[in-house]
């Protein structure tokens, strides 16, 4: 059974009805998706898809795009949506400095504010890490933002970032570009990590997967992704479904 750790599910995007879409992953078997937030509306979205699907948790958080609306109003918020037992963490936070659709500066405060409410709340986060790999790794550093573990969504740095990352307690995640050809940097880090910090996610509905670039992504697509890795580690693909659940499981402390 395969487990999709980051899918935005709330998306109209998707490219078919959402009772469709999850059939197709159970017939894929796509066990378990993180159904991830990145405003107000789309976390309240996740958990109350959460309550609905059993095979559905929530992820709750400002995505760096929007953190200029993140205010003590939203953190309030965010922190009662947490406590529902469906909600495993907090993302997707952190900093992308490529598009800067927020102002850097309220990036960082979004992303240092929401690193300490899941400090409060004993919950692992989930990053979004666009060009700003260092301040990335260096505010987590600073913050200890790893001290309930967390998740480096769809990575795309480089090996030693990885390595660095690794030892403050985050697993590394990677959706379709794994898959891409001409990803080489996405390659090598997927084939040297060590088995027990990869995850796999969709991240859907972008990034769809080899053979299916360019197309409206899904869950029951994670299964390209497994199969991206399996041929990387020269390992059946079952042991990537098996051993990316179980790494799931142990870092959303699933029970």
């Amino acid at each position: 059974m395969y487990t999709d750790t980051h899918a935005h599910l709330q998306e109209e995007s998707l490219n078919d009805s959402l009772d469709k879409v999850l059939a197709r992953a159970q017939a894929a078997q796509v066990s378990t998706i993180m159904c991830i937030g990145y405003d107000r509306d789309s976390s309240q979205e996740a958990v109350q898809l959460a309550r609905k699907y059993p095979q559905i948790y929530a992820v709750v958080g400002i995505h760096p795009h929007d953190a200029k609306e993140l205010d003590q109003d939203t953190l309030a918020l965010l922190y009662k949506l947490a406590q529902d037992p469906k909600v495993v963490a907090i993302g997707e936070i952190g900093l992308d400095f490529y598009r800067d659709l927020s102002p850097r500066d309220q990036q960082r405060k979004a992303f240092v504010e929401q690193i300490k409410l899941a400090q409060e709340l004993g919950k692992p986060i989930v990053i979004h890490d666009r060009d700003a790999h260092q301040e990335v790794l260096d505010t987590i550093r600073r913050e200890k933002a790893g001290i309930n573990g967390g998740i480096m969504h769809c990575y795309s740095g480089h090996l030693p970032l990885a390595i660095d990352l690794m030892k403050e307690g985050f697993h590394i995640s990677f959706a379709g570009p794994v898959s891409f050809k001409n990803a080489r940097k996405t390659k090598e880090v997927a084939a040297h990590i060590p088995l027990d910090r990869i995850l796999i996610e969709t991240d859907c509905p972008y990034l769809a997967p080899e053979p299916l670039r360019g197309k409206p992504n899904e869950p029951a697509n994670v299964v390209y992704v497994a199969q991206a890795l399996a041929e990387l580690r020269r390992k059946p693909v079952e042991e990537i479904a098996y051993l990316t659940s179980r790494n799931a499981a142990q870092v959303y402390r699933l029970q």
